[in-house]
């Protein structure tokens, strides 16, 4: 690889991470979930820097997204969400970018995102069960019978933090890791110029 092919790598995952951390700011409730629990596409730039730079990239670009994001709006959770965000945001993009490097399709590239979302939506589950979930009891002083109760305000027949995940964490982050793969494919094209060049 050139200098010049670095240096353009790197332009291309340091612009993709500030248009992540810009996309991390717009986000919004949907009536299926808590309303403390918000839909972003923030994953997207990185999903297109791991198909365009490669797995690692992918991983770099959530880094710094959660960086920027933690530098300009600040935390309340002892950095906690953050670091969720960039395990199951790296879990994504370097699962279907690693996919997709070993042989360079679209039906790869969709079989990673697949996969990717898939997994980042399985390991959600222990990672809020046993982490992010306890550090919100503390950081916020809210009671976990509270946090349950708003999803019981929502399905009323859910019994405990676990089923709470399993019924609807999980499927709501395969969802949001769909949705990113779908604007991916969409936009992938056009862009490819930009990022390749």
């Amino acid at each position: 690889m050139t200098q010049k092919q670095k240096t353009h790598r790197i332009a291309v995952a340091a612009l993709l991470a500030a248009v992540a951390a810009v996309l991390q700011f717009v986000e919004f409730s949907i009536p299926v979930m808590p309303a403390f629990v918000k839909l972003d596409i923030s994953d997207l730039p990185a999903l297109l820097g791991t198909f365009s730079l490669g797995p690692v990239y992918g991983v770099v670009v959530t880094l710094l997204k959660n960086v920027l994001f933690s530098v300009l709006h600040g935390t309340s959770s002892a950095y906690v969400g953050e670091l969720f965000n960039f395990i199951m945001g790296s879990v994504f993009s370097f699962t279907a970018g690693f996919i997709y490097q070993k042989k360079k399709s679209r039906k790869s590239a969709l079989v990673g995102a697949l996969t990717g979302a898939l997994l980042m939506a399985v390991l959600s589950v222990p990672f809020n069960f046993f982490v992010v979930y306890p550090a919100y009891v503390v950081c916020y002083n809210l009671p976990l019978e509270a946090i349950i109760g708003m999803y019981q305000a929502i399905r009323p027949s859910t019994n405990g933090l676990l089923e709470c995940l399993m019924v609807f964490n999980m499927p709501f982050t395969f969802a949001k890791g769909m949705i990113d793969v779908a604007l991916c494919f969409l936009i992938y094209k056009p862009l490819s110029p930009l990022l390749h060049k």
